[in-house]
């Protein structure tokens, strides 16, 4: 599965969430319900993952933690958030480029529309 395959799939159960649940719930609910769909779908999910900070060739453990990486292809950096700012593209690109990962997804479950909550975030590596 190409990130764009994988990415496509994320979007769809994004929506379907956001059409059954609603805005309004806490992050961490809205990451275990996608989660459970993505795995659902097929799809490997990581959840949590902490992604180390390499300084001076030195691996870092106090890293970042992704909430979800997809098909190890997709960072899913989730928010419930009346308005998403700039530092929240800002995190996940940072996110993409220490994990030498290209396709993020930034979505806000707080948006009245789930289309216009979700950011597609890429590194240029």
């Amino acid at each position: 599965m190409t990130e764009n395959e994988v990415a496509k799939e994320i979007v769809d159960a994004a929506y379907k969430i956001h059409t059954t649940l609603g805005p309004g719930l806490l992050e961490s609910v809205y990451q275990a319900v996608l989660e459970y769909e993505l795995r659902k779908r097929g799809l490997g999910v990581e959840a949590n993952q902490p992604i180390p900070v390499v300084y001076e060739g030195v691996h870092l453990e106090v890293g970042f933690r992704a909430d979800l990486i997809v098909e190890n292809k997709v960072i899913v950096e989730l928010k419930s958030v009346e308005a998403v700012h700039p530092v929240h593209k800002k995190q996940l690109l940072t996110y993409l480029r220490v994990a030498n990962k290209r396709l993020g997804l930034l979505i806000n479950f707080g948006a009245f529309l789930i289309k216009d909550g979700i950011s597609r975030v890429v590194n240029g590596l």
